[in-house]
């Protein structure tokens, strides 16, 4: 005869495996999301950068520099210059500082991908980068020379500064960070609110017999 099992023997090995812990459960459902953030952000990118190349495209090919064409008078002509410079031409003789900031910026701009955990940062920072790498490649590649080349401009409001799709999503860009800031948006998706609640601070509180007691 053999002896009968005990009740723990009789359970099965699988039963005896602790249970997976909640980190593990997260963690594969963080890599799609992920994924999705980065494509989203390539996809911002890609799009501003694209948009704007292809219009300076048409603008440097049907245009002659200096040429204004009326579209929405007198609120919107496309007058197309050349700017050596940054926004109002500030800085016209000084060409490779700004070639050597939007390199910067773009290179600051991916190494903060590892953080990125909300797709309006995901939008925000995509625009930025587009729209950098839309103008630092009329620094490098475009005249008089390499590093010193002319932005293309031709985006003409009444008392403003001439821009381009670049600078558009720039700005766009800056715009929808300083909301997600002011709103505590932080850049891994989390909420910021320095506001305390209003019961945070207060000592927790005992009834007894209908009176309340500190603790």
């Amino acid at each position: 005869m053999t002896d009968a099992p005990t009740p723990d023997a009789a359970q099965p090995a699988d039963a005896a495996q602790p249970a997976p812990s909640a980190d593990a459960a997260v963690a594969p459902a963080r890599k799609p999301r992920r994924a999705l953030l980065l494509t989203l952000f390539a996809g911002f990118a890609v799009f501003a950068y694209v948009f704007d190349q292809l219009t300076k495209l048409w603008v440097t090919s049907t245009m002659t520099e200096g040429e204004r064409i009326p579209v929405l008078p007198p609120l919107l002509h496309w007058y197309y210059i050349r700017n050596s410079g940054a926004a109002f031409s500030i800085g016209e003789n000084v060409t490779w500082v700004f070639t050597i900031i939007m390199a910067a910026v773009s290179i600051a701009i991916l190494l903060q991908l590892r953080k990125l955990g909300s797709a309006w940062w995901a939008l925000a920072l995509g625009l930025l980068l587009g729209g950098a790498l839309g103008n630092l490649t009329d620094r490098l590649f475009r005249e008089p020379s390499f590093a010193m080349g002319h932005v293309v401009d031709f985006i003409q409001l009444p008392n403003f500064a001439i821009f381009n799709i670049a600078d558009s999503a720039v700005v766009s860009s800056v715009v929808i960070i300083c909301l997600l800031t002011l709103r505590g948006v932080a850049l891994d998706g989390s909420r910021l609110n320095p506001r305390r609640d209003s019961s945070a601070g207060r000592p927790a509180v005992l009834e007894e017999n209908g009176r309340e007691h500190n603790v």
